[in-house]
């Protein structure tokens, strides 16, 4: 039974795994840029949501209102200012730049707040001890049900938007051929820009997920990059959206399997899988098999 408690709580754990993993997939799949920055702008958000809750004593869901328009405004504008200039310059270019932002932001957080810890959760409430007992050894806890739930509300949102809005059509357009999009009116830059805001607002909310289920500082990006990193591999680059969330799952469970094993091979489980996925000839559990190169974890058309 307490191996069943664990590929739950891993369940559970792979929701925060699949937020955090979302925008990362979505900015390769639309623009080919791994994002070196990612961690650490989740992070940012934590902060902003931190500074807002040290000056008005209000949930960490409030503080996310502001904070939210605020980053999807921060990331549409680093589109456009920043990483746009550097896609003229190759593919390394980008790569170089979204690592100069990681170093960047934080050097800002370690000076703006500090090297300690901080965290969100004492501001939440009974959310965060709260659980749904389903007998006397398995139990849900209520952040990991509503970390989990949201998870999949983002992916779904995501999915609709692509499918269904023109803005989204544009977005796969390009991904799948940004020159022949270009040609038949496509504002590319536009595209990218909207792009970017998306991946960057939804990081945010993994921001949000990580100051409320754990401790956070200024130097805690790199960790949240490996594992959204590791999550988009272990699904599948050029797999179907929810290929990301599917990753986040199977890392998550890896570690919880693990650490019950061992509690010192928690990580270390996840990144064996990880890795047992880069040598695999698949590649992801759900790369297509085609020889035609796909948007990454954006859906293709007609679904």
């Amino acid at each position: 039974m307490n191996w069943v408690n664990d590929v739950i709580q891993g369940i559970l754990l792979g929701g925060y795994y699949g937020i955090i993993a979302c925008g990362l997939a979505l900015m390769f799949g639309v623009m080919r840029i791994i994002n070196l920055a990612h961690g650490d702008i989740a992070v940012l958000g934590a902060f902003l949501m931190y500074l807002l809750l040290q000056h008005w004593s209000v949930s960490p869901f409030i503080a996310l209102l502001p904070v939210l328009p605020t980053m999807i405004l921060f990331g549409y504008v680093l589109q456009r200012l920043v990483l746009q200039r550097s896609l003229r310059a190759g593919i390394l270019t980008p790569l170089l730049a979204t690592f100069g932002l990681s170093i960047v932001i934080q050097n800002a957080l370690e000076q703006s707040f500090g090297p300690d810890v901080q965290s969100l959760g004492g501001q939440a409430g009974s959310l965060v001890t709260a659980a749904w007992r389903i007998n006397s050894q398995i139990s849900i806890s209520a952040l990991g049900g509503l970390t989990f739930g949201a998870a999949v509300a983002v992916y779904a949102a995501l999915q609709l938007y692509l499918s269904r809005t023109p803005s989204g059509r544009q977005m796969r357009a390009s991904a799948e051929d940004p020159d022949t999009a270009e040609l038949v009116g496509i504002n590319s830059r536009a595209v990218y820009a909207r792009a970017t805001a998306i991946a960057i607002g939804i990081a945010t909310l993994g921001g949000l997920a990580l100051a409320l289920r754990s401790t956070f500082s200024s130097y805690s990006g790199p960790d949240q990059l490996i594992f959204a990193f590791e999550a988009v591999v272990i699904g599948g680059l050029g797999s179907s959206l929810w290929g990301a969330l599917l990753g986040g799952i199977v890392l998550g469970v890896a570690q919880t399997i693990g650490s019950q094993i061992n509690p010192e091979w928690s990580v270390l489980s996840g990144h064996i899988v990880f890795l047992l996925v880069l040598i695999s000839p698949r590649g992801g559990l759900l790369t297509l098999r085609s020889g035609r190169r796909a948007p990454a974890s954006l859906p293709q058309a007609g679904t």
